[in-house]
């Protein structure tokens, strides 16, 4: 009746890992310093995580630099570039100056 294995999964059937979310473990505590104070920032925030984006940034920088993730733009990752100046705005698709 039931063509899955023993817990529901299809037998024989290679899982395919997904695109982001697995990467290496950092086995040799290259950035903890950065993970300590992410997890420290959650901590004191009530794990409010947009209270403490500076430090996941950090953390994902130190990640790239030590070959523990693939290196990716980090607007791609969500977050814009902070240090932009305010100098214009978009309204309605089109770009108008602030005046």
């Amino acid at each position: 009746m039931s063509a899955g294995g023993a817990f529901g999964g299809n037998r024989g059937l290679r899982p395919i890992p997904p695109e982001k979310g697995i990467f290496p473990l950092d086995h040799q505590h290259q950035c903890d310093l950065q993970k300590k104070e992410y997890l420290s920032c959650l901590k004191t925030s009530g794990h409010l995580s947009e209270r403490c984006r500076q430090f996941s940034k950090k953390y994902l920088e130190c990640r790239m630099e030590k070959n523990l993730m693939a290196k990716q733009n980090m607007s791609e990752l969500g977050f814009e570039n902070e240090s932009k100046p305010e100098s214009s705005s978009h309204k309605n698709g089109t770009l108008h100056e602030v005046q």
